[in-house]
């Protein structure tokens, strides 16, 4: 029998509307200068993504919903839906948010969906509602979930919460809360650091709800001087198909060029940095350095900043055109 399960981001529809309202009127009455703050063509984009991503969620859950639902019926594990079994489910949700975060982030492919969420130069309440046309990548993430016996419409729940809470991170009018939050949730300082293009905050901050994963894993950096938003190479337009599908284009563009199926293969499923090393006869320089992320907690972090290549590697290979 399926849940019933309230749909909380219908619900929380008003409190997106009043809370950014309220931003937009705090900088007209406040404003501060080191602020990325609004702009009416940027906002109007972050819109205009998350009004497209409604209807091509719809479109991708048809065949999502399939595979799951065929995956609970195969498994002999059910999860009841209790109270204290939907803190679980929102926990364990959490966890693999985590990494379905971080693998779109370090794997090119996926990256060009969830680019998307980092195209804005700004930081404030709309970018939360920037959203990827193609998140039909993300699905994979949640199968062990539903092999554990965590029905559809209970994931879809977490799913949903899990939103509802990165709403408010988004924006620069939050300072840093008290220690204890700041050390187990998610916060706007935290999610601003993973919103910027410096080298030391690249790649940092993935939780959803809870940042203890960072903690964890080593993908934590702490906000320390103001971020500068967007990505490494800007791709300065608010044309809404552009912004959706311009990753995928570098990549095609990519793969073309390439010399070689492993070339292709690494243009597509390695690091959006990720660059061959010269072909033999390129000339005298060595292979193309790895570039290198400062790690701000000690771990090993993945990289999405370009290294240059030296001019003979340029020459040899055609740089990507792709954005960090």
């Amino acid at each position: 029998m399926e849940p019933n399960l309230p749909d909380v981001v219908l619900w929380s529809i008003p409190a997106f509307v009043l809370l950014t309202v309220i931003e937009m009127v705090s900088y007209r009455f406040h404003p501060d200068e080191d602020a990325a703050g609004y702009d009416t063509k940027d906002a109007a984009t972050s819109l205009t993504m998350g009004l497209g991503s409604l209807g091509f969620d719809l479109l991708w859950k048809i065949p999502i919903l399939a595979v799951y639902m065929g995956v609970y019926e195969l498994t002999p594990l059910r999860v009841p839906v209790l109270w204290w079994t939907v803190l679980l489910m929102l926990l364990a949700q959490d966890f693999f948010y985590y990494w379905s975060h971080r693998g779109h982030h370090v794997i090119r492919i996926l990256w060009a969906c969830h680019v998307v969420h980092h195209s804005s130069e700004k930081f404030n309440l709309t970018t939360a509602l920037r959203q990827p046309w193609t998140s039909a990548t993300v699905w994979p993430f949640y199968l062990p979930l539903i092999a554990c016996g965590v029905h559809p419409a209970a994931l879809a729940f977490c799913q949903s919460a899990n939103l509802v809470y990165q709403f408010w991170v988004h924006t620069e009018r939050v300072g840093k809360l008290p220690r204890p939050f700041e050390y187990v949730l998610n916060t706007p300082s935290h999610h601003r650091v993973h919103h910027a293009s410096q080298g030391g905050y690249l790649d940092r901050n993935y939780g959803g709800i809870l940042i203890v994963w960072d903690r964890m894993f080593g993908s934590f950096a702490a906000e320390t001087e103001r971020p500068v938003y967007g990505l490494t190479k800007n791709i300065a337009t608010h044309n809404p198909l552009r912004v959706a599908t311009h990753e995928y284009a570098a990549i095609a563009r990519d793969v073309r060029a390439a010399g070689s199926w492993g070339e292709r293969a690494g243009r597509v499923f390695r690091g959006p940095g990720w660059q061959p090393a010269p072909r033999p006869g390129a000339g005298a320089a060595g292979p193309v350095p790895a570039p290198v992320s400062v790690e701000a907690s000690g771990g090993p972090a993945p990289v999405r900043a370009e290294a240059p290549a030296p001019a003979s590697v340029t020459a040899a290979a055609p740089a990507p055109e792709h954005t960090r």
